[in-house]
């Protein structure tokens, strides 16, 4: 069964957010020169979408919750195309600065009412393709949107890229118009036959009223925070936080590690960043197409593999083919096993449509922030360029700790968890 064109759009949508929230990393030296500012104050602007994407993911929802989901969708991404316009026009860092902190939290509410839109469109065998297509969009910036960004700020300056991530947004918005249900629904196509027309405009207000009925059934925030704070969610979304730290930790220095202790030129870094997002993207597909059938099982074995994974290029790091025959395998099992931990979290909590994308987004970048400010410490500890790979081994052991207390604590319990939607056991 193919899935909606509508959640395709929001994974265009995401691609481009995608690719704002990760192309500084090519454009901070050009930023502090255009701007006067020293590298480490163009550093905080990428400190500051991550804070603003942690806290705006559950605020935004809540501020959208009574919303039908294509109003909210379309009025953050509106603000997002907003503040890049300004980031690419403004002289000053200050605002500069702003832009980047008010552009975080239109993605953390678009990123969260992404997920549960893309999941509510479609039947519960396919929650994992649609989510995969949803994250997948990351994954395709990862490996288009930033070193596409880093040429067009080496050619025509740092606010080209701006610019372009400003254009992208369009289609996408124009998109979701189109096809997201929350307004008056619009016919394409052929027109039917006339004697079935009355017949379709009852079905179709019908699905209206309905629809109508059911936004206005939002369940109560104390409730959501209820089931999402507690035993069954919390150590769930905690996994997923330190599996991102892991990933992002190593992620954010691969330069250093590849350059210094690998011994590759300069000229390998963008084709490394590629194959690791390439790897993702291969991640997200095959989680999204296979996570739903052993949710469990794929995620203890994706956990289990990117704990060698890491603890392996630590190990092997000074050999250039180890290093980069690892880089994708890496990346695969990163945004799988990622991927299927979003899918669970969201399966756990059908009682909580608006704040279990939001709490999914912020543990997601929760583990973006604090992985790559641990691997900075390593670094500064003087433990060499190796160091944040062995942080993210140890991350990725604590995340294996967590999982394991939470089968556990199910067993203990008398409960084998709860089922997901191909019947699979997933524990609490």
């Amino acid at each position: 069964m193919p899935l909606p064109f509508a959640v395709y759009a929001l994974g265009l949508a995401v691609f481009a957010q995608g690719t704002s929230e990760f192309m500084l990393s090519g454009l901070v030296s050009s930023i502090a020169a255009d701007l006067n500012v020293s590298l480490s104050a163009a550093g905080l602007l990428t400190s500051s979408f991550a804070v603003g994407m942690v806290i705006g993911a559950p605020l935004m929802a809540l501020f959208s919750r009574s919303w039908p989901r294509r109003r909210a969708l379309l009025l953050f991404l509106a603000v997002f195309v907003a503040v890049h316009i300004v980031g690419a026009l403004t002289p000053s860092y200050g605002v500069l600065l702003a832009t980047r902190f008010v552009g975080a939290l239109a993605n953390a509410g678009f990123w969260a009412v992404a997920l549960a839109a893309a999941v509510s469109m479609v039947p519960d065998r396919l929650r994992g393709r649609a989510t995969a297509v949803v994250v997948g969009g990351v994954t395709i910036a990862c490996v288009v949107g930033v070193p596409a960004g880093a040429v067009l700020g080496e050619r025509w300056g740092w606010r080209a890229a701006f610019w372009a991530v400003a254009l992208v947004s369009l289609p996408a918005f124009v998109a979701i118009v189109r096809t997201v249900p929350g307004g008056a629904p619009r016919a394409y196509g052929a027109p039917a036959p006339v004697r079935k027309e009355l017949r379709a405009q009852t079905e179709l207000r019908a699905q209206t009223e309905l629809q109508a009925r059911n936004e206005l059934q939002v369940p109560r925030v104390r409730d959501e925070l209820r089931l999402l704070t507690g035993p069954r969610l919390r150590p769930t979304l905690l996994t997923m936080a330190l599996v991102q730290g892991a990933t992002f930790c190593t992620f954010s220095y691969l330069e250093p590690l590849l350059t210094r202790t690998t011994g590759l030129g300069t000229a390998w870094v963008p084709a490394a960043l590629a194959l690791f997002g390439a790897g993702a993207f291969l991640g997200v597909t095959v989680a999204g197409r296979y996570a739903d059938r052993r949710p469990t099982a794929f995620i203890t074995y994706g956990m289990t593999a990117l704990t060698l994974g890491w603890t392996t290029l630590a190990l092997t790091a000074a050999g250039p083919l180890a290093a980069l025959a690892l880089i994708p395998l890496l990346g695969m099992l990163a945004f799988g096993t990622g991927t299927a931990l979003i899918t669970r979290v969201l399966g756990l909590a059908p009682d909580a449509p608006t704040l279990s994308g939001a709490f999914t987004t912020s543990a997601f970048n929760l583990g973006a922030t604090v992985g790559p400010w641990a691997g900075g410490l390593a670094l500064d500890a003087g433990f060499g360029y190796r160091a944040p790979v062995w942080v993210s081994a140890l991350l990725m052991g604590l995340a294996l700790l967590t999982a394991n207390y939470v089968r556990s604590r199910a067993g203990s319990d008398g409960t084998a968890g709860s089922t997901g939607s191909t019947g699979s056991t997933i524990p609490a």
